[in-house]
Parts: C-alpha cells; structure tokens; sequence
C-alpha cells in the first residue's frame, strides 16, 4: 500500500506505537505476533549505514516493546523458539539482541522456580539450551562493557541452573575480553576513560567468583588466577590508581573464600568450603595469592612516594588499612605490623582527614570492647594520631 520506504517505516512505528501504549497484557495470539513480527521485520530492515543513532534506538525500544509483551505462558520452548526466531530477524539492531538475552535469561530463572530448584532431564536440557543460546548471541555485539556484563549475567543464570561447565565458559569468555578493553569508551557519543567502568564490572564478577566452584582439571582458584594474571598484563593509566582498587578488592575476595563457609551460596552449588573443607592445601594456595597481591598494592604505595602523588599515597593508604580493619587477621604479627605500617603512613605527610583518622580510632576502639576482637585494644595503643603542625 505504501511505496515509499520512509512513509511506510513511520506507519510502522505508529501502529507499534498504538500497540504498546493499549495492549494491556501479553499476547500469543498467532494472528497479531505474524502481524506485528512483519511490522518488525519491516521497521528493521529499514536500517542502514546511513541511518542515525536515534533512530536506531528508537526503532529497537519498539520492536523491544514488541517482545517484551509476547508470553506463551507456561509453554517455555514455544517462547525461545519465539527469541530464536526473533534473533534471526533482527539481528543488526544491538539493544534488540541484548533485550534477547535477558529475556532468554529470565525464561531459564523461571524454568528453575517452576520446578523449585529441581531440574528433570527434560528442564535441565531446556536450560542448557537457554545458556547456548545466550553464549552464541553474545559475541556478536559491538558494545565491550554490553559483553562483558552479559558473559557474568548469563553466567550467574547457568551457574543457578547448575549448569557449571556452561558457566565456567561465561566466566572464562569474559577473563579472556578483558585485555581488549580500550581506554576510551564512547558514552551518549562522548569520549570517557573506561576505567571506571572496568573497576566496577571486575567488582561484580569477584563477588560471584567467591562462590564458583573449581575445575576439577583446572587446580586451585583457577578462574582466580586467570583474572589476576589480566588484571596484572593489562596497561593501566599511570595518574590511576584504579588497578590497586581492584587488587584491594582482590584480597577481600580471598579473605572471604578462606573463611570455613561462605557468606552466601547457590542453591544446589557446592562451593570451595564445601569442596575442599578448609583443606591445608586450598588456605595455603588463598594465602600465597593474597601475599602477592598485598605486595603489588604496596609496590605501588612505594612508587607514590613522590611529593605529587604523597596525597594520593595518603588516601590509598588509608583505605587498604581500613580493607585490612575489615577484612584480616589482626592477631597475626605481620598483618598487625603491616596495618600499623599504613596508618603511619597515610600520616606521614600531613595529608590524611584528621575526622576520617579520629573516627577511624573511634571505631576500632568501639569494636574492642567485643570479646573476639579483644586484640583491637593493643592495636589502638600503636595507632598514633599524628598532628599537622
């Protein structure tokens, strides 16, 4: 009916338009999905080399409104092979791939909270096709951080379903795009350092590698290892001290996996205090890692000592100190004389917030007065405040 292309996208959008704004539920009425994926289909294809951004964008938030209000119920192969077939039509537009995923995802949670936790053969196979489906898609969008995210997410979702080697790929996937992370990033077309970004993510990710289990190929914290050999090998900014962030998150990592059990699991996922049941080998292995990394962060403190960056070296200082409060062992002798050593010297220069400082003392001298912390009433006495006069 309508010849020109133009005309005949901006009908489509208004009739998915009218479609979001008054459909109330959701639909699987074959008549309208054949309908609407033609009016999709169309809008899609209309995308070229030429097209802008914001049409793009705009054109993807309908067609994700679009699949967003399709539901088949309690018939979950009949609505992947809706996102399968989806994926196949819409392919160049990058948010509709990504909204893909996460609906895939969410198809494999619900899957597991209608059977309880409990997968039969024919669930468990459904999920595994959900996480294939996620790790296909995954690599063919552009976005590094979209990626990213997406590898730990889907991973989180398979490591739910126990499905474990499948995750074990995400989370492998996702160490090894690491290093092509590029400085700058572009944001709403904006230039930004993408440091920021990767600091954040890595955060994320050490907080579900606590509970991932080991290969039991692969040795001892293998997934751990391999994400500190990138983060050692990848070519930081030298104004940041981002790197050492991480590394501090690092040794909170391995503070919490030498514990005898974990702060949180998986259900139906056995993690390394239950694997390895604070075997000699497996704290041993923590703590020679944990050694490392204190090492890097205080190389680092060390290479601060000029008097541009003492401020710096000051506030870092200050920070692992408060990581080691929260974190170690303080009855041990060198991790006490360490954290008396970084008190010292976030002080030493005059440039440490005295507030933070005395509410810092504050605290610690509050928490002695419990009987398993006991120790912090000695550690108090060698925490001098240092004036600035």
């Amino acid at each position: 009916m309508f010849q020109k292309e133009t005309v005949r996208v901006e009908v489509c959008k208004c009739i998915m338009e009218a479609f979001i704004k008054h459909q109330q539920e959701s639909t699987k009425d074959p008549v309208i999905l054949n309908a609407l994926l033609h009016v999709c289909k169309t809008m899609h294809d209309s995308v070229n080399a030429l097209t802008l951004e914001d049409e793009k964008r705009t054109l993807a938030s309908l067609i994700n409104g679009f699949i967003r209000m399709v539901s088949f119920g309690r018939d979950f192969e009949q609505q992947l092979n809706f996102y399968v077939e989806a994926r196949s039509m819409f392919c160049h537009l990058e948010p509709v791939l990504v909204q893909l995923i996460h609906s895939v995802n969410q198809l494999a949670m619900e899957t597991r909270k209608v059977m309880k936790g409990n997968h039969s053969r024919k669930t468990a196979a459904f999920v595994r096709a959900c996480v294939a489906f996620c790790f296909i898609t995954i690599p063919s969008l552009t976005s590094i951080f979209t990626r990213l995210n997406l590898y730990l997410h889907s991973g989180q979702v398979a490591l739910a379903n126990q499905c474990l080697s499948q995750a074990d790929a995400f989370f492998r996937a996702a160490i090894s795009l690491v290093p092509e992370v590029p400085k700058m990033i572009s944001i709403d077309g904006k230039l930004r350092p993408s440091e920021a970004y990767l600091l954040e993510f890595l955060c994320n990710f050490f907080s579900t590698l606590l509970i991932i289990p080991d290969h039991p190929e692969q040795g001892v914290l293998f997934l751990v290892r391999g994400l500190l050999n990138v983060i050692q090998d990848y070519t930081w900014e030298d104004n940041s001290d981002d790197k050492i962030k991480i590394y501090t998150n690092v040794v909170h990592l391995l503070s919490a996996m030498s514990q005898e059990t974990y702060i949180y699991h998986i259900d139906k996922v056995e993690s390394n205090d239950t694997l390895y049941g604070g075997d000699t080998k497996f704290l041993a292995e923590t703590s020679r890692l944990c050694e490392t990394v204190i090492s890097q962060i205080l190389e680092h403190l060390k290479n601060l000592g000029k008097d541009e960056t003492l401020k710096r070296q000051s506030h870092l200082a200050l920070c692992f100190f408060n990581s080691l409060l929260a974190h170690a062992d303080l009855r041990n002798n060198k991790l006490n004389q360490l954290a008396v050593n970084l008190w010292n010297l976030a002080q030493k220069h005059g440039f440490a917030d005295t507030k933070t400082t005395v509410k810092t003392l504050e605290y610690i001298k509050l928490q002695s007065k419990h009987p398993e912390l006991s120790h912090f009433t000695e550690l108090v006495l060698r925490l001098p405040l240092q004036s600035r006069t």
